[in-house]
């Protein structure tokens, strides 16, 4: 068991809202931000989830290196709920190489590459001179521009484990923190709608061709949506209020069953629920809610579902997956969703699952179709990546 760290300061963007309020309102509203794909030049026969007034957005002239769809949705969140103004605050109390910034993502900024791509040199095949890989389609780039956003000096680093990698960045971050080389952290994900995505879940016969219905019985599979949600990960302090909300455990796990396929029984997914509550030295039945990875694809519902009912008992704890509100954010999911879970806290409320009509009686958990009101001490955030790359989140009120 280790002492537990404060989410200071949350924020996020999707396409059910932009900032808290708008979240909360939106998930209490069983409102989707899910709408017929129009991104760039795509014909998909599919739903995706775009977070408006992304290119609305102007880096600074000192960033302007990084500019890049994924960058511009990072800097909108980023301004969201006073976060950018915490975080200045924080390094101004222990130093600004005293915060790492740890960013997860899958694409980064690959779109500008592919935006290049169309206008590459039809004899060399050359890029234009115009991308700046480094600051847009480099995986670094997102935690790189952060770090320099917010005028930070501490450690920095990407993480990118597919679904699973802002989620693993609070593990990251409490290591380091653990380790005494940094105070605090921003924590985090961004991924932006990209061509790459769209097509490549598309070749794999896994895009729904309506809004996803994550453990509905005529589930199709996924929905893609984007996203940025950040955290300021610290020790707590005298300053920490009855009811902060609290990171008490992480749990990771790499079954490496296949390289997009989850373990059918749901065995990796299992170990990263258990290591998390071991960490934060708690009992299965004291979680009052389980936001589920919950994709909407037929092999990875039944997995998770598996996994569930073997820790936790057959229909025993409350769960959902709110994929259905805001699509599936692939590198940002982790974060958004642990966002979403320390909203559960705040306002004593399992989510509903949007868009799932009829529960698959196969998969034996305790599925909700409406919001449910209750007061609730812990949450359990699940995301779980390709290749087996697995992490749980355990969130909770300070006493």
């Amino acid at each position: 068991m280790r002492a537990p760290l404060h989410l200071s300061r949350f924020t996020a963007a999707s396409c059910l809202g932009s900032g808290l309020e708008a979240t909360r309102a939106g998930l209490a509203g069983r409102r989707s931000g899910l709408a017929p794909c129009d991104f760039d030049d795509v014909r998909l026969p599919t739903w995706t989830g775009t977070v408006p007034g992304v290119d609305d957005q102007v880096l600074p002239p000192a960033l302007a290196n990084f500019d890049c769809r994924n960058n511009r949705l990072a800097q909108l969140a980023l301004e969201l709920d006073g976060f950018a103004a915490g975080v200045h605050e924080t390094a101004r109390r222990v130093g600004r190489g005293r915060i790492g910034v740890f960013i997860g993502t899958t694409t980064s900024g690959i779109h500008e590459t592919e935006q290049a791509y169309r206008h590459r040199n039809v004899e060399t095949g050359a890029l234009p001179a115009s991308l700046d890989y480094r600051g847009s389609h480099n995986l670094y780039s997102p935690a790189a521009f952060v770090r320099r956003y917010l005028e930070l000096e501490g450690p920095a680093a990407t993480v990118s484990t597919a679904c699973s990698s802002s989620a693993k960045v609070f593990a990251t971050a409490w290591r380091m923190i653990d380790a005494g080389l940094i105070d605090a952290a921003v924590v985090g994900g961004v991924d932006s709608l990209c061509l790459t995505t769209l097509y490549g879940f598309g070749s794999l016969d896994v895009l729904s061709d309506q809004p996803c219905q994550p453990y509905d019985a005529a589930r199709k599979g996924i929905s893609i949506g984007e996203a940025a949600a950040f955290a300021l990960l610290e020790r707590p302090g005298p300053e920490t209020t009855p009811g902060a909300i609290l990171l008490r455990g992480v749990g990771e796990s790499s079954d490496a069953h296949h390289m997009s396929a989850p373990r059918p029984d749901g065995l990796g997914a299992r170990m990263a629920m258990e290591q998390a509550l071991a960490m934060g030295g708690v009992e299965p039945r004291s979680v009052g809610y389980i936001n589920l990875h919950g994709t909407a694809t037929v092999a990875n519902d039944a997995a998770e579902g598996k996994a569930v009912a073997a820790l936790f008992g057959d229909g025993q704890v409350p769960c959902s997956s709110t994929k259905g509100a805001t699509g599936h954010a692939l590198g940002a999911a982790g974060a958004l969703e642990a966002v979403i879970s320390a909203l559960a806290l705040r306002h004593g409320t399992a989510w509903a699952g949007v868009h799932t009509q009829q529960r698959d009686a196969e998969i034996p958990v305790d599925y909700r179709l409406d919001n449910t009101s209750a007061p609730i001490e812990l949450v359990l955030s699940n995301s779980f990546g390709f290749g087996g790359t697995n992490c749980s989140l355990l969130l909770g009120r300070a006493a």
